[in-house]
Formats: structure tokens, C-alpha cells, sequence
């Protein structure tokens, strides 16, 4: 299937028109899997436009080892430094995302990519040396049936298990096919097992380092992403354990609130209860609102619009965290964007609008820009105030963020968006 015969679905009329060029031809209302929120509009997009060049980047990354139905998972970074450094791991937070984003683009090829990532992760499920039901935070993207799994990173780490495991449920929805929730039901299983906390305010802690060794510290996000994974399960399985564990995950989430900061905290220390200010990242605020569709807690995205702003560069967005403001973290630019466009309050729209404009003027002319896909950060170094960094290489999990947000679709949610 040529670029330009893909049917993909564009952002609702209300949204502000993005700064790149673009043709619409609004069809009949569309719905997606559960799992991802869909508004009710649907578009032809003419080949060469942004969205079209994203996916084709997600296409490019995806046959970079093999092609067709072979069973892999798929590099997350390429260019840049880390390009340099030959920096090859597939991160499976990414693999997750990818998942999404075919899924979004409601095409028979996009449906048969989303099933080649889903049943990679099922296969490094089944064949981790644990046999316990965890995925891995990334392994080798090269391809794996009939071979020996090459686990690069060995955290359990649950956010990354989560988004998986909501990714295996939106499979299982859109195919029908039950290894994929049986996947995401041993996932569910392994935190619950694993990382269900009684301390403080409950919920979960963040699974195991790449040692084994148990992590003690909660992280608000990470709570987020089990909601989202649990109430998902719940739905699917008609489990009432499900909801009882989401609940969980909800009551920790919302007992990080910062009420006279208006923003959630990262998470605990290692005690479990005390919050850990020491960081003030971006993503606890947009993904909160995201998942929970609650307004009591919706001024955390005016908390990123305003403490989080950067202009460096020749590009405007929102930085990881509050500690380093030096450069644009375009994937949470592109996550911020997706939120306010599903608050839809005053002025929501066109500071969306604003940031995905943003996120395509990185994609053509960012530095080390390849045209179609989005580099993680304007800048190298880019710090997550937590000892790690982003740099300005191509990447896959920003690029599905920007598919999934220039076309309002909500992977946080079971619900349409409103």
C-alpha cells in the first residue's frame, strides 16, 4: 500500500488548522478501538503532508532489520548522537505507542503492523526467563521467531508494562483475538502481584531495577498508566478485581495533588509516602487529564502551558521538567497538545494548535530532521531532572504522540473524547 492510498483520520473542525499543508475531505463519523478516544471526524490527507510523513517514518523504523509479517519490535531512536553511538534498543513504551498509532490510522496495513509489534511483545513475554507474565523495558529490535530474545534493558519498570498492556487490550478489541488480552491480563497480574502497595496512600510502587531488586518509590505516573491498564481490563474482562485495583491506582494519583501548586508531584520517596518534589516533570500533569477526564484537577495543564514554556532555538513547546528549560521536549509538547484539545476550555484549542505547528516545524527543519519523523528534543541534553536526557535524534514514541495528537486521539482513555 503506496503512501498516498491511506485513509487517515485528521483533527475535528474546531481544532486550530495546523501551520503545515494539508487537505481534508471530512467523511462519515468514525469510532476506534476501545481503548483510544476517536473524534467524530475522519479525513483524506493529500501524500507529503505531516501526518502521512510521520507514519511513513513508524514504516521506515518498523523495516529497518525485516519486513512484512515477520514477527520484531522496532528501534526507537535513529540520527543525532544517538544515532552516532549506534544506540539500537527498542524501548517498549515505544513499541506501545506504535501499536496506537496503526491502530489509529484504521487501514487493513496499519491493523497488520499493529499485529506484528503486538505479537512481538507477546513473544517476548512468553519467552522472558522469569516466565512470569513482565515485559522488559527494551530488547533488540531485530526479528524474533525461532530465536533467542536479547533483553537490552532489564527493568520491570510498570509504566512501561502498562502502556503495553493497554496496547495488547486495544489489539484484543479491534481483532478479537484472545492471546492479546490474555497478554495484557498476565501483565496486570504481574503488577498486581509485584508492586500493589499498602503504605500511605496505597497504589503501586515502580516494579524492578534492572538488578531484581525491588523499587520502594511510587510514581504518580506510573499510576496513571495502571488506571488506564486496569480499567481497561475490567472493561474487557467483566472482572470487578479490575476495577477494584484501578481505584487503587486513581486514590494514590489524586493524593499527589498539589492543590496550591495546581499540579500532581512525581510520586513518593522510597518510603512510599512522603512526595518527592525534586523533579516537576511535565508528563503527570497532561497524561493525568488525559486518563482521568476530571476537572477539579484540570488546571495541571495550565501548570505546563505556563512553568514549562520554552523558546529556544527557533521552536516554542514545553520542556521535560521544571529544573531545565533550555530546549523543546516535542513529544511532550505533543502530549500537552492532546490534552487541551480534549478540555476544550477557553483558548485550548489554538494552544494546541500553536504546539503542533510547533512539533511540525520540528519535524521539517529540527535539527538532525529527517522531514518525516519528530526528534525527541530541539536540543541535546536535554535533561529529565532525574539524571537522564533527551537529544535530538529521530524518534518513535514522539512521533506517535504527534499522529495521536494532530488527530485528537486519546490513547488514555476508553472514552470518546467530548
Amino acid at each position: 500500500m503506496t503512501l498516498p492510498d491511506r485513509r487517515r483520520r485528521a483533527a475535528a473542525a474546531s481544532a486550530v488548522t495546523l501551520a503545515v499543508t494539508v487537505t481534508l475531505a471530512v467523511t462519515l463519523v468514525t469510532t476506534g478501538p476501545a481503548g483510544a478516544a476517536r473524534v467524530p471526524v475522519a479525513a483524506d490527507t493529500a501524500a507529503g503532508t505531516s501526518v502521512d510523513a510521520a507514519y511513513q517514518f513508524l514504516d521506515l523504523m518498523m523495516d529497518k532489520y525485516a519486513t512484512g509479517s515477520t514477527v520484531r519490535l522496532v528501534q526507537s531512536f535513529t540520527g543525532g548522537l544517538l544515532g552516532q553511538q549506534d544506540f539500537t534498543d527498542s524501548e517498549t513504551y515505544d513499541d506501545a505507542l506504535i501499536i496506537d498509532a496503526y491502530l489509529t490510522e484504521g487501514t487493513t496495513d496499519g491493523l497488520a503492523r499493529a499485529e506484528v509489534v503486538g505479537k512481538a511483545l507477546l513473544y517476548v513475554q512468553a519467552h522472558d526467563p522469569k516466565h512470569d507474565g513482565r515485559i522488559r523495558q527494551a530488547y533488540a529490535p531485530e526479528p524474533l521467531a525461532g530465536k533467542k530474545v536479547k533483553i537490552i534493558g532489564k527493568a520491570s519498570d510498570v509504566g512501561n508494562m502498562a502502556w503495553v498492556g493497554q496496547s495488547l487490550v486495544e489489539l484484543y478489541a479491534a481483532t478479537g483475538t484472545p492471546a492479546y488480552l490474555a497478554g495484557a491480563v498476565s501483565i496486570g497480574d504481574w503488577v498486581q502481584a509485584h508492586a500493589a502497595d499498602s503504605r500511605g496512600s496505597g497504589g503501586y510502587t515502580g516494579g524492578d531495577m534492572a538488578s531484581g531488586r525491588r523499587i520502594t518509590w511510587k510514581s504518580t505516573e506510573h499510576n496513571i498508566d495502571l488506571f488506564v491498564l486496569f480499567t481497561s481490563l475490567a472493561a474487557e474482562t467483566g472482572d470487578g478485581s479490575w476495577s477494584t485495583w484501578a481505584a487503587s491506582a486513581r486514590r494514590f494519583v489524586v493524593s499527589m495533588w498539589d492543590r496550591s501548586a495546581g499540579r500532581f508531584s512525581v510520586g513518593t520517596t522510597t518510603n512510599g509516602v512522603t512526595p518527592n518534589e525534586s523533579e516537576q516533570p511535565e508528563d503527570v500533569n497532561s497524561w493525568s487529564y488525559l486518563a482521568l477526564h476530571d476537572p477539579t484537577y484540570a488546571s495541571s495543564l495550565d501548570w505546563d502551558v505556563t512553568y514549562l514554556a520554552v523558546t529556544a532555538g527557533g521552536f516554542s513547546g514545553v520542556s521535560f521538567c521544571a529544573g531545565d528549560r533550555s530546549g523543546v521536549w516535542f513529544e511532550g509538547t505533543a502530549h500537552l497538545a492532546d490534552a487541551l484539545e480534549l478540555r476544550s476550555g477557553t483558548g485550548d484549542a489554538t494552544q494546541a494548535g500553536r504546539y503542533l505547528a510547533e512539533v511540525a516545524a520540528g519535524q521539517s527543519g529540527g535539527p538532525n530532521s529527517d522531514g518525516m519523523g519528530v526528534i525527541a528534543a530541539s536540543e541535546n541534553d536535554l535533561s529529565d531532572c532525574d539524571g537522564d536526557s533527551y537529544d535530538a535524534s529521530l524518534h518513535t514514541g514522539a512521533t506517535a504522540w504527534y499522529i495521536l495528537a494532530a488527530q485528537r486521539v486519546n490513547p488514555l482513555s476508553l472514552f470518546e473524547a467530548t
